[in-house]
């Protein structure tokens, strides 16, 4: 910055001047060279001000570009088509707020706990820990469990987690065989020494992607040559007995981003051969009006595996079925609020009121998918499907303390009983209640919504810059700028989703020139950015980036509003139901719940099993019935959202866990009416919703809403009422 003093005091003196009777010679001099001086003093400014003004270089764009290769983090290696945004190492980014909270509470639940109470993890003559394959019991519970268990304790550096985790990680290390196979099963030869039958691959898929996350921590030299020998034998195994079971052959795109993951730590060309062999032996998920099959975790999952095999073809058709699969799902059975869909355990034709539900198994990995296409086509809209997922969806399928879980949830769920409710959900069993051991998969797979969630809340871009992608309260440290690099701290503090207000500071030892990507999510217009105090203006409107190319410095802040506006959202083709939402958060009906405590091993679902020494008096089961009614209707005009609902601002909770009723920093009041004929129907189930407008003689009442993540009873799709 310039010393405008001395320049300030010409001027005056000039000014001075100016007022005075004709001049001498030399008093004309002074005059002259005082002009000069002030011209001088314009330019200078003026390019100092430029100067400045320059260094923040600000454009909205809709993608990151890819002409650039990031110089600290591993992306796609030619010829894969380059990653739009990288994901960090495991433990780069620290979580703070609510999700460092939520982490906890999975820390110190069922996630943390599960190894000493799950039969399924027992180490005794388990074929995961016997470190030959062989033991009695061992599938796909085992990596499940640690995809998200070993996540979670790099990222809370919990040495207790690292340590149990390096226990069973050393037995797959142990179980690889001479030819490259690893885990559970023997494979039969005959006499001729010719495969005849193969093991189930689709467990060995998930323990590759704990072990990828156990070298993005440790750099363990070993798992680059275990993971090269295990797709050596992959390569020899024959097309006609390759991923032929169900499971194996639905998932087969998790096994095919394994591959590209070793690709691109080795350039090994051989391996690209191997994934277009993966590929055609997988589930054809690119047919235009139909899928492979209607499992809600296949659908959640395996949809990706088109825009996954994109990376190798670069054909847009690939990566245009993915889109095709997520559309195609939510326009028959995905007309409802939070980002997911009605499958109970299938999709079912004529069965799609939001009283259908979803396995929390199918919640986490629709967030995994997500997370991973917002990588691969940088397209803002994952990120947003993620977060309605995250905020309003999965929340709700877990006890607010984490030591138990619902099999299935749904947005319009009035009661969570240990009944049979088949066949108005399709599964037969006790599959509404909270319960620690709701079903073996879930009960495992849960573990990795929220880490994975937390190691994609900001992500490396091409021309080594930072994008800032699932806003949340956290700390990245990570290489930005030349080649050469230079470590900068990025401090996220906000309150999001519950406020609109984002802060970032900027850490960092030397002022270093690199990208800052904001997101700028699909139903915010008109978001406001202001650089250390100064309006920067980005004219974005939705589903876009705001790209801050900068030298930042030390304490540099960085302050982001995402206005939150009420929306009504229509649901034409579910009775004309709607849902109210408030940027990012769906609102339900507070519905009281009273919670009956029952015997977790009594109605524990049959193919889960609790260890025997496990105590049972630590880990509860609950029903949940409505202690009020549920059955409203709203009463909307046509004005202006804005004008129909009252928005009630809490303080933010102490223990900084939102998704409870009682905690909840924000809700809504707004008018409705009972329905008396929409009630619980034949199977225990709320009917049916009325189609829409309904007509009713009862009186109008006030009624609340609350974000939907905190109601574990809702009403989410409402009738409207005349």
């Amino acid at each position: 910055m310039l010393d405008y003093k001395p320049y300030l005091n010409s001027a005056k003196r000039l000014l001075a001047l100016a007022f005075r009777p004709p001049l001498p010679l030399e008093r004309g001099l002074e005059v002259k060279y005082l002009i000069c001086g002030c011209i001088s003093f314009l330019l200078f400014s003026f390019n100092d001000l430029q100067a400045q003004k320059n260094d923040l270089k600000v454009s909205v764009v809709q993608r990151p570009l890819t002409v650039s290769i990031n110089s600290f983090y591993t992306g796609n290696k030619q010829p894969l088509q380059p990653l739009r945004f990288i994901k960090f190492p495991v433990g780069t980014i620290r979580p703070k707020g609510w999700i460092l909270k939520y982490l906890e509470l999975q820390r110190d639940g069922l996630t943390g706990k599960l190894g000493e109470i799950s039969a399924w993890l027992d180490k005794n003559n388990n074929a995961w820990f016997s470190g030959t394959g062989r033991g009695d019991h061992g599938w796909e519970e085992v990596p499940y469990w640690l995809k998200g268990y070993g996540d979670l304790g790099y990222i809370l550096k919990d040495q207790k987690i690292i340590d149990e985790t390096k226990l069973w990680l050393e037995k797959v290390f142990q179980s690889q065989r001479a030819d490259g196979f690893f885990g559970p099963g023997v494979i039969e030869n005959n006499k001729q020494n010719k495969v005849v039958k193969i093991p189930d691959l689709w467990p060995n898929m998930l323990m590759l992607w704990c072990l990828q996350s156990y070298y993005d921590y440790s750099n363990d030299a070993r798992v680059i040559p275990f993971m090269t020998k295990y797709f050596k034998w992959q390569a020899s195994v024959p097309d006609s007995i390759l991923l032929k079971t169900y499971w194996e052959n639905s998932r087969g795109g998790d096994n095919l981003y394994s591959i590209y993951w070793l690709y691109n730590h080795t350039g090994e060309k051989w391996l690209l051969d191997l994934s277009n062999k993966i590929h055609r032996n997988t589930a054809n998920w690119s047919q235009a009006n139909n899928l492979p099959n209607w499992h809600n975790v296949n659908l959640a999952q395996s949809f990706r595996e088109p825009a996954t095999w994109y990376m190798q073809t670069k054909d847009t058709d690939n990566l245009k079925a993915t889109y095709n699969d997520f559309y195609l799902v939510r326009n028959i059975y995905g007309q409802v609020p939070g980002g997911m869909f009605g499958a109970d355990e299938n999709a079912r034709k004529g069965y799609t009121d939001p009283r259908q539900a979803v396995e929390t198994c199918g919640m986490v990995e629709q967030m995994a998918s997500d997370e991973i296409l917002t990588g691969i086509t940088g397209d803002p809209m994952w990120a947003d499907n993620c977060e309605d997922v995250a905020f309003n969806t999965y929340p709700a399928a877990v006890m607010p303390d984490f030591k138990g879980l619902r099999y299935l949830t749904a947005p319009n769920m009035v009661v969570s009983d240990s009944k049979d409710h088949a066949p108005g959900i399709q599964n037969e069993g006790p599959f509404l209640m909270m319960n620690p051991f709701s079903s073996r998969c879930c009960q495992h797979n849960h573990a990795q919504g929220w880490p994975y969630y937390e190691e994609h809340l900001w992500m490396a871009t091409p021309d080594n810059g930072i994008a800032a992608l699932l806003y949340n309260s956290s700390e990245v440290s990570a290489k930005v700028g030349n080649h050469t690099g230079h470590t900068v701290t990025m401090k996220q503090i906000t309150n999001y989703p519950f406020d609109e207000n984002i802060k970032i500071e900027v850490n960092t030892s030397t002022a270093v020139n690199f990208p800052l990507y904001l997101r700028i999510p699909g139903w915010c217009n008109n978001p406001g950015v202001i650089v250390n105090g100064k309006v920067v203006d980005v004219n974005a409107k939705g589903a876009s980036y705001v790209r801050l190319e900068n030298k930042w410095k030390q304490g540099d802040i960085i302050e982001l509003k995402l206005p939150m506006k009420l929306a009504i959202q229509e649901w034409t083709k579910n009775k004309n139901s709607v849902s109210v939402n408030y940027g990012p958060l769906t609102f339900s009906l507070k519905i009281d719940e009273s919670y009956k405590l029952m015997d977790s091993k009594a109605s524990a679902i049959g193919d889960s099993k609790w260890q025997a020494n496990a105590d049972q008096s630590k880990w509860p089961s609950y029903e949940i019935y409505p202690a009020s009614m549920w059955n409203y209707g709203l009463a909307l005009s046509d004005k202006p959202a804005a004008d129909q609902f009252e928005i009630i601002k809490k303080s933010w909770p102490k223990n900084d866990f939102p998704f409870t009723q009682d905690d909840v920093p924000i809700l809504l009041k707004a008018k409705g009416k009972i329905i008396p004929s929409w009630t619980l129907d034949k199977y225990g189930l709320c009917e049916v919703l009325p189609q829409s407008p309904v007509d009713v003689s009862t009186k109008e009442e006030t009624i609340e809403l609350i974000p939907m993540g905190a109601a574990r009873l809702r009403i989410s799709s409402f009738p409207l009422v005349k």
